[in-house]
């Protein structure tokens, strides 16, 4: 009996199938869809040729992120323009041919197959295409069909009533959606964004780190505002709140707010750049590797982070050693015995400093930064004298010279002759009558 209702069933689904297919209507509906394909085809071409900069991009040279996204959108601009004509068709075709259904179905998929796009060219992160592709997808085509409304009152009636808070299925659905779409859409606004600010060359460093933290509160705030409004959230009654609250968290959060502040001074004041060397009131040394809104992250020579607080370049002193002039004067001290030809010496430590490769000499230079030997000062057991010299960096690290420079003088001066002291101590005996006696040797 079920098989015969089955059968029949498919009997008349056929029928109607094939009377549908032989209207007349029907082949008009395909023919408009095909002429709209056509005709933004065309003008689409039309376009790219007119506005180039949504023309393809180039696969051999780097380009600014504008540019790429104004590319990708080039690449939409025919399937869009088949969307807005399909959308016109459809009200054309219902008015003219009494029916719209295949123009109707053609713009469904073609909007499926934009949104997928979309999908495919701007989200590259695996887990958020992911989730547009099996959330995103089953959602439009359920709007574009017409179901999602009875869906939402459905989801809209599963609720619970906590006081003079009402939880519905829906709302916690609608948040979580929205809520993770704000999140990515800010995370990439903020990126895409900073990128953007930073490739503008024209503005100096700090002026682009002050624009691109500024560019970040803003993203922060707006993605806060919006957050609220899904969630239902009186922002009138949430501004007399915040204004009781705010107070209070002033407190509490007044170091999170000293450091916020004091980035942005040093930022605006131009006291520290990224690859400064930087010497801090404890000892600590390290390059600036990143300038945050809480921190600055120092990386020290033997690999390691240091992460200090904004509000240390405030409120206590520190030595940039490279701020404004990449050279540095060092010295290597040594020693030599007293009776070294010094003059012989100077000249010798000298050539030997200034053919370090590293190390700024010439006849060019002013004579204040050419390699310099001289007397220090005279020791128990020698004569103390140093080099003073001069060159780009820190002595340390991939730059370390000093180590170099006393190998080279040890060399030197024992290709010279020249003696390094050692302590030497002279004993003599006031008595003159003083004898030692011989210790006994014992016999076996």
């Amino acid at each position: 009996m079920a098989f015969e209702k089955l059968s029949q069933l498919a009997v008349e689904t056929s029928a109607k199938a094939l009377e549908v297919v032989l209207q007349t209507e029907t082949y008009a509906q395909l023919g408009l869809v095909v002429a709209i394909y056509g005709c933004a085809y065309v003008v689409a071409n039309r376009i790219l040729r007119y506005v180039p900069f949504l023309g393809a991009r180039s696969a051999t040279t780097p380009e600014h992120p504008l540019r790429r996204f104004l590319t990708k959108l080039g690449e939409l601009v025919f399937p869009l323009l088949a969307i807005l004509m399909l959308s016109i068709a459809v009200n054309i075709s219902a008015s003219t041919l009494g029916q719209g259904w295949l123009v109707r179905a053609a713009l469904i998929i073609a909007m499926l197959l934009v949104f997928n796009e979309i999908i495919r060219e701007f989200i590259k992160n695996y887990v958020v295409a992911s989730a547009f592709r099996w959330v995103g997808l089953p959602l439009l085509f359920l709007h574009l069909v017409g179901i999602l409304g009875r869906l939402v009152e459905i989801l809209e009636s599963m609720s619970v009533t906590i006081g003079n808070i009402e939880v519905s299925a829906y709302g916690l659905l609608r948040v979580a959606l929205f809520g993770s779409l704000l999140f990515w859409l800010g995370r990439v606004s903020n990126v895409t964004g900073k990128d953007m600010i930073r490739r503008q060359e024209q503005l100096d460093f700090r002026t682009r780190e002050v624009a691109a933290k500024l560019l970040e509160v803003v993203i922060f705030v707006v993605i806060f505002l919006l957050l609220l409004q899904v969630m239902g959230i009186n922002l009138t009654a949430l501004a007399v709140f915040g204004g009781a609250v705010g107070v209070g968290l002033g407190f509490g959060l007044q170091a999170i707010a000293s450091n916020f502040i004091s980035g942005i001074i040093i930022l605006l004041d131009r006291s520290i750049s990224i690859d400064d060397y930087i010497e801090l009131e404890d000892g600590r040394t390290g390059i600036v590797r990143e300038l945050s809104l809480r921190s600055t992250t120092l990386e020290t020579f033997d690999g390691k982070d240091i992460m200090v607080p904004n509000e240390k370049f405030i409120v206590e002193s520190f030595t940039n050693w490279t701020h404004k002039n990449k050279k540095q004067r060092y010295r290597v001290d040594f020693s030599v015995a007293y009776h070294s030809d010094i003059r012989k010496l100077v000249e010798v430590i000298k050539k030997v400093v200034a053919d370090h490769p590293q190390v700024l000499s010439g006849d060019e230079l002013p004579i204040e930064e050419r390699p310099d030997c001289e007397i220090d000062s005279f020791g128990d057991s020698g004569v103390n004298m140093f080099v003073e010299f001069w060159m780009h960096g820190i002595d340390d690290g991939k730059n370390r010279v000093g180590g170099d420079l006393l190998l080279l003088i040890f060399e030197a001066m024992r290709e010279h002759g020249f003696e390094i002291p050692f302590p030497q101590r002279e004993v003599r005996v006031l008595n003159k009558n003083f004898t030692v006696a011989a210790a006994p040797v014992d016999k076996p």
